[in-house]
């Protein structure tokens, strides 16, 4: 089955509003990661965890015997694959920590063949580097993601763009790909869209947008000029719902990390959320933009409960909720 490619043999990316078998999460461990706060860090996880067992089934990689580098199993897991018998399968990517930022970790690189061991599902092998959190699909035939990140030399230099989206459509089948400019500040992984837009509907995304004078204000607006004027799969426009920005958050982050003055603006944004069988688990940071960014998704999801997740700690590592999971789609294996 492994033979040919997961388009040709009738695979597709689904949603992550589509029924769940099981979410992947790594608890974070990696005290260079959440530098003076890593137990705060674990405590709110925690809270996340329990709220999000209400839901759906969640698989810890430890508790199965699978170690990590660290915590961000949406870049360097599987990426799950579904057809319309509900066979799912999996892709294994190269994973070179965000453009080479940090150093080797190769036990994060092996978990998509790890979990597929211990799962029994199948799996494609990728010599192409591809995060999880770098793309974003309505299940349908539409992708999202930015060039700022996959046409970025640091990650698959000697592909070109047409190269990049045969990859995407052969490994994901996708038939239409909307490339946004760029991410946030203090987004270490050159701009993953999954702190920017994602797919609430097949026709809806909601992105976030920032006010006059804030630092991310004209990198969001160019990010929404091209939402506003982009089709889907069907040559039709996407409904958009625009997301407030928090406050600019900071953490003085160690000098050894970042070099010296290592003060920097954390990559907080209401858009890393997580979708799991009916609930939307949005990331929150005590500011006033918590309830607004709540509420707006109340509003465009009235069929699903939205739940607020503390993260102020928890996106110190440079991430949130999204980034911290790796949805399993149910099926069978194929």
């Amino acid at each position: 089955m492994n033979t040919g490619t997961a388009r040709t043999q009738g695979f597709r990316m689904p949603a992550e509003w589509e029924a769940l078998e099981c979410v992947w999460l790594v608890r974070p461990h990696n005290p260079e990661t959440w530098p003076l706060c890593l137990e705060l860090a674990q405590d709110e996880w925690d809270i996340w965890r329990s709220e999000l067992a209400k839901v759906v089934t969640v698989r810890e990689t430890g508790e199965v015997g699978i170690p990590t580098n660290d915590s961000w199993i949406r870049d360097f897991g599987p990426i799950f694959v579904r057809d319309r018998s509900r066979r799912v399968a999996g892709h294994s990517f190269k994973f070179n920590g965000w453009g080479n930022k940090y150093e080797l970790r190769s036990l994060d690189d092996s978990v998509p063949e790890a979990i597929s061991k211990r799962t029994g599902l199948p799996l494609w092998d990728h010599n192409f580097v591809l995060e999880g959190g770098s793309i974003e699909t309505n299940g349908q035939g539409t992708l999202l993601t930015t060039t700022q990140c996959l046409a970025n030399d640091n990650r698959n230099p000697s592909a070109r763009d047409d190269t990049i989206e045969s990859v995407l459509r052969e490994s994901l089948g996708v038939d239409n790909i909307i490339w946004l400019p760029g991410g946030i500040k203090g987004d270490d992984t050159d701009g993953h869209i999954d702190d920017l837009a994602r797919f609430i509907a097949a026709d809806t995304v909601a992105a976030i947008r920032a006010p006059l004078g804030h630092p991310d204000h004209e990198v969001l607006e160019n990010n929404w000029l091209v939402l506003a004027s982009a089709l889907d799969q069907d040559g039709l426009p996407l409904q958009l719902v625009p997301l407030p920005v928090p406050e600019p958050i900071y953490w003085d982050f160690p000098a050894d990390r970042f070099g010296p003055g290592g003060r920097m603006m954390l990559p907080a944004s209401h858009a890393n959320f997580l979708i799991a069988n009916g609930s939307v688990f949005v990331p929150v940071f005590g500011g006033e933009s918590d309830d607004v960014a709540c509420r707006a998704l109340e509003v465009a999801l009235p069929a699903f409960t939205v739940v607020p997740v503390l993260a102020r700690h928890l996106v110190v590592g440079l991430g949130s909720l999204h980034c911290l999971s790796c949805q399993q789609p149910s099926g069978s294996e194929a």
